[in-house]
């Protein structure tokens, strides 16, 4: 016996009405696991790291230092431009076009490691996703954490400039030999303030953290 128009009717009715039930529990669900407990952004906007506290003696000339991260904060206006660029290409050729995440890169990522079979051998994070992990994030390696720092990569572009989240990539990132950040990496290696840097050393300093 065919189905009536009504019954028929109920039927979707009810089917639409347990698709929007299961589609909000999945919404829930995403949120507590993905969105709940977010980190701040204030944290960034406060940026205060570790740096290194200088004793001087009465005449100006330095005595001592004092550090936890050996770290001398550089302002990205005090950053050559040829410096900055150094990064972008080491690390993210496509920064200043990508919205936080580069589709393209992640995609010839997946195609890279699939050729290599299966083994990680090419990387898709942005200059953004980097700095995320390194300030708001644990370093865990699991999908959570990596969905995470791409949400809190998508909402710090929108709200910071690229030339701010430049600013805190290089300052925050660790060199080796106990240099964190580009300003004491480039005395470091160098001896030379970051201004004095030559298009050479920076790509040299860009190709450290790597």
């Amino acid at each position: 016996m065919p189905l009536s128009r009504s019954r028929i009717l109920r039927f979707l009715l009810a089917s639409a009405l347990l698709g929007a039930v299961a589609a909000g529990a999945g919404a829930v669900a995403f949120y507590y696991h993905f969105l709940r407990d977010l980190p701040d952004l204030r944290r960034i906007e406060d940026y205060k790291p570790a740096v290194i506290s200088t004793v001087l003696d009465r005449k100006g000339r330095v005595i001592g230092e004092f550090y936890v991260e050996k770290r001398r904060l550089v302002q990205i206006d005090e950053i050559p431009r040829h410096v900055q660029l150094a990064f972008v290409a080491a690390e993210d050729k496509s920064f200043f076009e990508h919205k936080g995440l580069d589709y393209s890169g992640m995609l010839r990522a997946v195609l890279a490691n699939l050729r290599a079979g299966g083994a990680k051998k090419q990387g898709a994070s942005t200059i953004t996703q980097q700095m995320v992990k390194s300030l708001l994030l644990s370093p865990e390696k699991t999908f959570r954490r990596k969905f995470r720092e791409m949400i809190l990569a998508r909402r710090i572009e929108q709200h910071f400039s690229k030339d701010e989240i430049l600013y805190l990539y290089v300052n925050q990132i660790y060199f080796g030999h106990g240099a964190w950040g580009i300003g004491q990496a480039a005395r470091a290696y160098f001896d030379k303030q970051v201004k004095d840097l030559t298009v050479s050393e920076s790509a040299l300093l860009a190709g450290l953290p790597q």
